[in-house]
């Protein structure tokens, strides 16, 4: 089974809380295959998000980020990434924790 075929449409889906730790990070699923765990969706952080309660993150599917707006700083690298920037991280790549100062739009896409 793959993500269900959707033509453009506004996404009717509302935005979730992402994490219980860390209030402040939303979810929106744009797209989803269950049985393989391919998403595609929107995160978005509140100005001031620190998800430092968190650690350093890794997965074990590849993880794709697009910023669309705003600022995310990985404080283990001690930078920070801007709208219009793009990661692509393996299985297994370490990131994070996170701060934004303006809040930040990112697309997520997920696949194993």
């Amino acid at each position: 089974m793959a993500k269900p075929e959707l033509e453009f449409h506004r996404p009717g889906e509302a935005w979730v809380q992402a994490s219980e730790e860390v209030l402040g990070i939303w979810e929106q699923g744009l797209a989803e295959d269950a049985a393989s765990g391919a998403y595609t969706g929107l995160q978005r952080y509140e100005p001031g998000v620190d998800t430092t309660p968190l650690g350093v993150q890794a997965h074990d599917y590849w993880e794709e980020v697009y910023i669309l707006a705003g600022d995310l700083t990985d404080l283990s690298l001690d930078r920070t990434f801007t709208a219009g920037m793009y990661a692509c991280r393996p299985p297994g790549m370490r990131h994070g924790p996170w701060r934004t100062v303006q809040g930040v739009t990112m697309l997520e896409i997920r696949y194993r």
